[in-house]
């Protein structure tokens, strides 16, 4: 399928060949026939993408500041590959979507094949969307018209925060699209409405609509104007639309108001407030989040639970639907706005003159002809028939892009696919990393006789189920960290491994130089061992924290550090007690301390911290045995004191990901053992397993004593939702 993305390196905006999306769980799948062009939102994006370096550095000082503190903890070359791969990853254009349903995901009632919809995706032949991102559009409603749904909420959700009544008198400042839409429903709510722009055309327009136009370039003052229009009480309300540097519009704003009066954010200006004038007055000042209630609400709009309708009148679902009512009923007029009509293969009639463009509306039409398929050849597929080792990668994420894809190019691994859920960052990664072929659905992979590997990268909820498919489909399998999230996932995969395969987990860093060189300095006597992670603060509502999907960063990170322990040791571990800052029920996991007892009589103790500094090194390890010491500090320099003709290590950040993809390579290609012992693998989960527990029983937790619940692999299989 076609579809427009945004680089933001170059700024140019490129009509892609890509794979369809699949429909997932609690999402629809949609054939598009429309999409509107948000020129203000795309313009800033175009413009910021084609800005040099320097210009992008100013427009994002905080993104500075962390490029800065990451030079200080993992050296110059690092961080500057991390910027500038950051850089090639590519943006889907658009949020204004209609279309007509071609496949229901699991879990989806509302919708059924055949609705027409309008949605929040992006300028593509098919999106998938969430069940709650999407609103039917009514029978009397054309396509054009319902293009405008999702813009138009925006403005509806800044007149829901202002809550005029009717008779009052608001003010709209900036009448590009939202603005218009804005004032248009204004009007319909009953209120009298000032439109205030520098654009002739704009204030026509307005004018034409019925709406008050005032254009300041002409000589009119604005605060004067509304003052003298209200009787000198000043306007109720005013909700600003513009976007603009100035902090002029915001002083404005608070000068026009009446006592008590309120003023909404939509758009982006200046907020050096004055504050004589908001104190004096009175004034309330609220930013508008976008669509509405639910919006960047990750339980509604990708879990899918819904907000009670007697708590939550208006979710951004709801106000699509009554953005498509004002349509039906001819409250809201959209087709007066429309500038231009242009088929997506002519886009650059758009794209290319966007930034001088005096459009209010643009609307790309869609062919109705086009196919829908699973994958994309990027270039030609050479015959991979008897060669050994060649891999499918499934995730497209921002490990696969920035670690994994360079250590296997350096390893020259052979891989035939890359699987992404968009389709877009796959191909992405494909042309660049000479992939032949990109897909969005998994089991085209796990069905091909010539792919040996898989490669999984994915969420941490996905990994257990897709590393039984791939078992079960006789591929070796590479799955990042973690193997499982629960006991009942782990025991499938223990049953249904039976060694005809290898099961390698991405733990790294018992591969880094530095990591070895620890270990054959040591030996094999008991020993202490101190892990601390100065991991950083990830805010709670973030995917990984969710126990069903992250795992926690427990479950999902620590696991490193009892796998990089147990590789010193030489052992397995026993038992567990964590300890973890604040108590039951709210104690922060993030912010914990793990000891570990094993076998052999060593201990160790993972400190895993988010509450540091960023500017301090990620990582450090200290091992103390027979009256020597060693420490790794960030991968990047090792310490020894004690052991003979051995003091210093000194690399580039290096943390083992290039030796693991090498050796895992080496071991597909040639054969041989899996690079960490099963049982290691299973007994660090289970470690990690046990870490929760203890803080939870506030206990240690045996290991040994552990008794396995019986759960057929299938179990599993049935929670995986496909790529």
């Amino acid at each position: 399928m076609k579809q427009l993305i945004q680089s933001f390196k170059t700024g140019a905006t490129i009509l892609e060949e890509v794979p369809a999306p699949q429909v997932g769980r609690g999402s629809i799948l949609i054939q598009t026939t429309r999409s509107l062009v948000s020129l203000g939102t795309e313009r800033m994006l175009v413009e910021f993408g084609k800005a040099n370096l320097v210009q992008k550095a100013r427009q994002q000082p905080d993104k500075v500041r962390q490029v800065l503190d990451k030079i200080k903890t993992d050296g110059l070359m690092p961080t500057l590959e991390a910027v500038f791969n950051k850089l090639e990853q590519p943006l889907p254009l658009g949020y204004c979507n209609v279309g007509n349903v071609i496949a229901v995901g699991e879990g989806v009632s509302e919708f059924k094949i055949g609705d027409r919809v309008a949605s929040n995706g992006p300028h593509a032949e098919f999106v998938c969307v969430p069940k709650h991102l999407a609103a039917r559009v009514p029978d009397n409603v054309t396509d054009e018209e319902a293009a405008f749904t999702v813009i138009g909420s925006i403005g509806l959700q800044g007149i829901r925060l202002c809550n005029p009544t009717f008779g009052e008198t608001i003010v709209v400042i900036g009448l590009g699209l939202i603005g218009l839409l804005t004032a248009q429903l204004l009007q319909a709510n009953g209120c009298r409405v000032i439109g205030v722009d520098l654009d002739p055309a704009k204030i026509a327009l307005a004018r034409q609509q019925g709406i008050t136009g005032i254009n300041p370039s002409e000589g009119t003052d604005v605060v004067k104007y509304v003052t003298t229009l209200t009787n000198g009480t000043g306007a109720d309300g005013v909700i600003i639309t513009a976007s603009a540097k100035s902090d002029e519009i915001i002083t404005q704003a608070a000068h026009m108001s009446r006592k008590r009066g309120r003023i909404i954010l939509v758009g982006v200006v200046g907020l050096q407030i004055n504050r004589a004038a908001f104190y004096e007055k009175e004034l309330s000042f609220q930013v508008s989040c976008s669509y509405g209630p639910g919006r960047y609400d990750e339980q509604y709009e990708q879990k899918g639970y819904d907000y009670p309708l007697p708590f939550v009148r208006w979710t951004e679902q709801r106000n699509f639907e009554a953005v498509l009512q004002a349509m039906a009923a001819g409250h809201l007029q959209v087709l007066p706005l429309i500038t231009e009509r242009v088929p997506l293969q002519d886009y650059q009639e758009i794209y290319a003159r966007i930034g001088q463009s005096r459009s209010i509306a643009s609307v790309l039409i869609y062919p109705l002809n086009t196919v829908h398929r699973s994958s994309v050849q990027i270039m030609p597929v050479a015959s991979f028939a008897g060669a050994n080792g060649v891999m499918g990668i499934i995730g497209a994420g921002n490990f696969t892009k920035m670690t994994l894809l360079p250590a296997l190019q350096k390893a020259s691994a052979h891989i035939k696919y890359i699987a992404s859920n968009s389709g877009v960052t796959g191909t992405t990664l494909a042309r660049k990393h000479h992939i032949p072929i990109s897909t969005t659905t998994h089991q085209e992979i796990l069905s091909d006789p010539e792919v040996d590997a898989v490669l999984i990268t994915t969420r941490h909820n996905t990994h257990a189920a897709m590393v039984l498919q791939a078992m079960q489909a006789g591929k070796h399998v590479f799955v990042e960290k973690p193997l499982a999230l629960n006991r009942d996932e782990l025991e499938a995969i223990q049953q249904a491994y039976d060694g005809s395969v290898t099961l390698t987990v991405g733990f790294n860093r018992r591969h880094s130089p530095h990591a070895q060189k620890v270990k054959q300095l040591v030996g094999d006597a008991p020993m202490n061992i101190i892990a601390t992670m100065n991991a950083g603060f990830i805010p709670l509502n973030v995917w990984v924290h969710d126990s069903k999907t992250g795992g926690g960063r427990i479950i999902g990170e620590a696991c490193h550090f009892i796998d990089l322990i147990t590789y010193f040791t030489g052992s397995k571990v026993t038992a567990v007690c964590m300890n973890a800052m604040g108590s039951q029920p709210t104690a922060q996991t993030d912010n914990a301390t793990i000891l570990l007892k094993y076998e052999n009589g060593s201990t160790g103790v993972i400190n895993y911290f988010s509450n540091g500094s960023k500017a301090y090194a990620k990582e450090r390890i200290e091992v103390y045995t027979q009256e020597r010491t060693a420490i790794i500090d960030n991968f990047r320099i090792t310490r020894a004191y004690g052991f003979k003709g051995f003091s210093k290590l000194k690399t580039p950040l290096n943390k083992g990901h290039a030796n693991q993809c090498k050796l895992f390579n080496e071991r597909i290609c040639k054969g041989g053992p899996a690079l960490i012992p099963f049982e290691e693998i299973v007994n660090t989960t289970l470690a990690s397993f046990a870490a929760i527990e203890s803080m939870q029983q506030g206990k240690w937790i045996s290991l040994q004593a552990q008794a396995q619940p019986e759960l057929q692999p299938q179990a599993v299989l049935n929670h995986i939702d496909v790529i």
